[in-house]
């Protein structure tokens, strides 16, 4: 079974599943185990819940989809020679549901390792859905010992997981995951399977799932540490295809307290401690054709992009949809969401639209114009001023008499909205909408106006970062793809003369920290002031983001690429009279 006897060879299949594509991600399943046993894999892994894809919500609470799901996986099973499989996929077991991974051989199960840690926090809601595990599973190759585990299980210190890598001897953890991404995450995760490893003195393997789902990106990533905790493999992000990485079985055996030899595959499926064999032993990245090597890392903004990137990709794709529409009105936020579209999608599949009001001015009406052009998508133009002076002319009995307000400006977002979504319903084009975090926090934005659409690519992108994104587009491009006179232009949604951002809002540089220590710390006005802030502003700010629950929860969904984004990640009552300070902070509370 796969390589000489000297070498362990391990595939590391980086998979992006869609959603209850059962069929579809069985295939692909199947394709990657025939591909690694062609290049001598002893052992090849899939992702959490690969076969169904990840997180597949309450689907699990159809009986037709867990039975389907074992359909699947048996037709998985199948075609399994050689190679032994780890798949992911959710296992009902007389009356319980576990998050599971089946280990495959030779057509049949010879395994099945149930998750034990079940994360129920952010976005998580696992406990919802799954049973709890209650042992651990190690499979034994040519005398090495390995054992199974699932993405959490790394994650809790001193659990019944570590105890029994430590206690079984595995001289090797490999774990599949479904680990969404944030901004900066990776060296948290790093951190975390480096001290896993060192607490155990097993080496690790390591697969996380790749793809966008809903609002979760899964930046996917492969990496393999020695026992020490060191990096010595890791894949690309943001990417699928097939890593391998050769380990010296020698090492690996005397870790297990065995010698290496050509014997078969055996599953030892473990309740606590029960299975016990000497440590000892190292291991180390082998094989010169092996193609693992240590990826140089992304930085942070070109993290985000790729992020962004694959998360409206997905979506698109994963939806069924071809080509998206949205309104370039010569302001940053459009700016980049076209071009994101453009390079995720191809510039074929992009269309903007230009839609002038009578407070459009003439350097924004022909940026929009450039934008287009050196993004290569198609450009139209409608404008909005005879549709809005009819709306005008109809309501003015309604309105009464005084100055128009609020409720003008409002109109002509709305009539964009009617726009966008009249070619969307034409043409069967996905409505992107461009509103930024820091504007959907403090509810900057128009209810069925430039909230009106099918995905909000730059929903979880604050508007400093924004820039900093639209900065690294421009330098990636080699030239001013998005016009420097876009991103030099002050804020303005153009909906009155001569309007402002900073008319209703602190100046970004100033809101966004607030918003980040308000939103994603859970900090109260008084310690947001402590930073150095105005307390005047910040409860201004702070009152902003309460008032506008409601309208975020009719947004339309976004990526996440914070560690706490608006909806799964934040859930606040929008029927709710708390407020921070309400109470004396001298009071003492017993």
């Amino acid at each position: 079974m796969g390589t000489t006897s000297s070498i362990l060879r391990i595939a590391h299949a980086r998979m992006n599943p869609t959603v209850g594509d059962l069929k579809g991600n069985a295939g692909a399943i199947a394709e990657r185990i025939a591909e690694a046993a062609r290049l001598g894999a002893d052992v090849v892994t899939f992702p959490e819940l690969a076969l169904c894809g990840y997180p597949p919500e309450d689907l699990l609470m159809k009986p037709s989809f867990l039975r389907d799901s074992r359909i699947a996986l048996e037709e998985v099973v199948a075609t399994t020679r050689g190679t032994v499989a780890i798949v992911g996929f959710p296992d009902l077991s007389g009356n319980s549901l576990y998050n599971a991974a089946a280990v495959i051989h030779d057509g049949r199960i010879a395994g099945v390792y149930h998750k034990v840690e079940l994360p129920n926090y952010g976005v998580f809601d696992e406990k919802r859905y799954f049973a709890r595990g209650d042992g651990s599973l190690v499979m034994e190759i040519r005398g090495i010992r390995i054992s199974v585990t699932i993405c959490e299980d790394l994650w809790v210190k001193d659990s019944p997981v570590e105890r029994a890598v430590r206690d079984n001897g595995a001289a090797l953890t490999v774990n599949i995951a479904a680990s969404p991404f944030h901004a900066g995450k990776i060296a948290l995760r790093r951190s975390v399977l480096s001290e896993f490893a060192k607490r155990t003195g097993a080496c690790l393997s390591y697969n996380n799932i790749v793809g966008g789902q809903d609002e979760l990106v899964f930046d996917g990533g492969v990496m393999v540490t020695d026992r020490e905790g060191r990096l010595i493999a890791s894949g690309q992000r943001f990417a699928e295809g097939l890593i391998i990485t050769d380990f010296d079985a020698v090492e690996l055996a005397s870790r297990s307290g065995r010698s290496a030899s050509h014997g078969k595959l055996v599953v030892v499926n473990c309740r606590g401690t029960a299975c016990h064999a000497p440590a000892g032993g190292n291991c180390a990245n082998g094989s010169k054709s092996c193609d693992a090597a240590v990826e140089p890392e992304f930085g942070r903004i070109e993290e985000i992009f790729e992020a962004l990137k694959l998360g409206l990709r997905d979506y698109v794709r994963k939806n069924g949809f071809k080509k998206v529409v949205l309104g370039i009105s010569g302001g940053v936020d459009s700016a980049i969401t076209a071009a994101i579209a453009a390079d995720a999608l191809g510039k074929e599949n992009v269309v903007g639209v230009r839609i002038p009001s009578r407070y459009t001015s003439e350097g924004t009406f022909k940026d929009a114009e450039i934008l287009a052009r050196n993004l290569g998508i198609q450009c139209i133009t409608i404008s909005l001023e005879k549709i809005f002076t009819l709306y005008m002319e109809e309501l003015a009995g309604a309105f009464g008499p005084g100055a128009p307000g609020i409720e003008a400006e409002n109109l002509q977002a709305r009539i964009r909205g009617n726009i966008l979504m009249g070619l969307s319903n034409r043409f069967g084009w996905l409505v992107l909408t461009t509103g930024n975090k820091s504007e959907i926090a403090c509810g900057y934005c128009t209810l069925y106006g430039d909230m009106a659409g099918g995905y909000s690519v730059i929903k979880d992108v604050f508007k400093t970062v924004v820039y900093e994104i639209s900065d690294f587009y421009n330098m990636r491009a080699g030239y001013d793809a998005i016009p420097q006179s876009i991103i030099d232009r002050p804020p303005t949604a153009e909906l009155r003369p001569n309007q402002k951002d900073e008319d209703s809002l602190p100046p970004y540089p100033l809101l966004d920290p607030i918003l980040r220590a308000y939103v994603e710390e859970d900090m109260a006005a008084e310690e947001i002031a402590a930073r150095g802030f105005d307390i005047a502003v910040v409860r201004e700010v702070v009152r902003m983001v309460d008032r506008n629950e409601y309208k975020r929860r009719q947004a339309p969904p976004g990526v996440k690429i914070t560690p706490k984004a608006f909806g799964k990640d934040r859930r606040i009552p929008m029927t709710n009279r708390y407020a921070t300070g309400m109470f004396d902070k001298s009071r003492p509370v017993s």
